[in-house]
């Protein structure tokens, strides 16, 4: 994933069109009614209720889509400023749930009591007129996590399978929705959400693709944002091919930190005994599995779940001991699967990744993207510059929103040194095409989502502070590692 971009005179004219309607006409006099949140989501203190919004923007009286809400009102209403959307990225999460999740990893008290925190299910899923690409189990991960390519024949291979699953999305029960799936709409719903609420304006914090999210939102409603968020960003393209080929080089310079634990410890996990040893059994493990998959695990599998597990400082000492047993051939947990019952967060996934901007679409440019990825980011490259179902997707339905620095200077920036998925070249984008609109706070640690998610207090204390006081800091940061956070 990766930063933010400039807005284009003509996609920003049109996109102003569009969110100008939102933000006139949305849903005045029709109030947000709270009741009991579905079973699954279900919190102490979470409230949920649904809001009809447009299909399709351009066409405001058209055809609606519920979307689902969700809010942990403030217990100090005397002290709140407003509300706080929240996104947990994506694209495909669900996000009722969020706000308790957030309270849950140690939200601070002054950020509960400052606001209404308000989730929500994105269009198209979960709770939200969700989208499905009727895909098979074996689909569904694959549509996502295509297999590891190391010859130009695989590259063509997984293009088969990625056009098959294009065509099934666009022929599903759900393809007429599917176009609308975007950012951009998601966006405008965000400022319907708004009105809805009786909000003048709202805060966001938002991670990971959340923080294109709340960019955009930020570019198309500069008046109506108040103290934005963004945790861990994608570049101003969004999440589009270079975003996910730079997951390459993120987990290129994450790695280093789950090598030097595994390292530190040889009797316990049979690693290796320098860093060097630990990247080498990587690449042994990984082959190995491609020729010979064990207890679920195949190469591909093998991959992912390792690059899953760096995000998290917590994770490696199990990410270590996994593959110990991967190694040894003692027995494993089975490797993480997909709700054979639903195929929702991979086709709103592809929906969201494929509907905001136009990838590659020959299959030789993916084939010349691997071969060149597996030179620079051995350990991930390849995978993460093959081919996907993108590549035979229609053309977007309206140009990218691009980001600038156009509107108040209130965006807070919250990055990891060494974060695998959103890498801090995107961030530095991001920053840079924001200009004086926004502030960067980096955090000196590895890991994916740095709020609440690690030992660098500097960092969660910079967020919890503008959230709470609208304190933000006059110059970009960098938050060392110092004892005790």
């Amino acid at each position: 994933m990766e930063p933010m971009k400039r807005i284009l005179p003509a996609a920003l004219a049109a996109a102003a069109m569009v969110s100008g309607v939102s933000a006139a006409d949305a849903t005045e006099g029709t109030p947000v009614t709270w009741g009991p949140c579905p079973a699954d989501v279900a919190k102490p203190g979470l409230r949920c209720s649904t809001l009809d919004v447009p299909l399709d923007y351009r066409h405001p009286d058209g055809p609606k889509i519920s979307v689902a809400l969700s809010r942990l009102a403030s217990a100090k209403p005397a002290q709140r400023r407003g509300v706080l959307l929240v996104n947990q990225g994506g694209p495909g999460l669900t996000g009722l749930g969020f706000p308790a999740s957030l309270v849950e990893a140690g939200l601070p008290q002054p950020v509960r009591d400052a606001y209404d925190v308000i989730g929500f299910d994105p269009r198209g899923i979960g709770h939200s007129a969700p989208v499905t690409c009727d895909l098979t189990p074996k689909q569904t991960v694959e549509s996502v996590n295509p297999p590891f390519p190391y010859r130009p024949a695989d590259v063509t291979k997984a293009a088969e399978a990625a056009k098959t699953v294009a065509q099934q999305c666009l022929t599903s029960k759900t393809a007429s929705a599917l176009p609308f799936i975007t950012t951009a709409n998601t966006a405008r719903d965000m400022d319907r959400i708004r009105v809805a609420l009786g909000e003048p304006k709202l805060s966001y914090y938002g991670d990971s693709y959340g923080t294109y999210l709340g960019a955009v939102y930020t570019t198309l409603f500069p008046q109506r944002s108040d103290r934005i968020v963004l945790d861990s960003s994608l570049g101003p393209e969004g999440y589009d091919a270079e975003a996910l080929r730079s997951q390459g080089l993120g987990f290129e310079i994450r790695f280093p930190d789950f090598a030097k634990l595994a390292a530190a410890d040889p009797a316990r996990y049979g690693l290796g005994a320098t860093p060097a040893a630990v990247r080498a059994k990587y690449f042994e493990l990984a082959e190995r599995l491609d020729r010979v998959p064990a207890q679920g695990y195949d190469g591909t599998t093998f991959r992912t779940i390792t690059a899953a597990l760096l995000r998290a400082d917590v994770a490696l000492p199990a990410l270590a001991k996994l593959w110990h047993q991967l190694d040894v051939g003692e027995p494993v947990a089975a490797a993480a699967g997909t709700d054979a019952g639903s195929d929702n967060f991979a086709a709103g996934y592809l929906a969201v990744v494929c509907g905001d901007s136009r990838w590659p679409q020959a299959v030789a440019t993916y084939q010349r993207t691997v071969a060149v990825d597996r030179v620079r980011y051995p350990m991930y490259g390849p995978y993460a510059a093959n081919i996907r179902p993108c590549a035979f997707w229609p053309s977007p339905v309206e140009p990218p929103v691009r980001i600038t620095g156009r509107g108040p200077a209130n965006v807070l920036m919250l990055q990891n040194l060494r974060d695998p998925a959103t890498p801090m070249p995107g961030a530095l984008r991001l920053r840079a095409a924001f200009g004086d609109r926004a502030r960067l706070v980096t955090a000196d640690q590895g890991g994916h989502v740095a709020y609440l998610n690690g030992s660098n207090q500097c960092g969660n204390d910079a967020v919890s502070d503008y959230l709470a006081t609208g304190h933000r800091p006059a110059h970009d940061v960098f938050c060392r590692v110092t004892p005790g956070g």
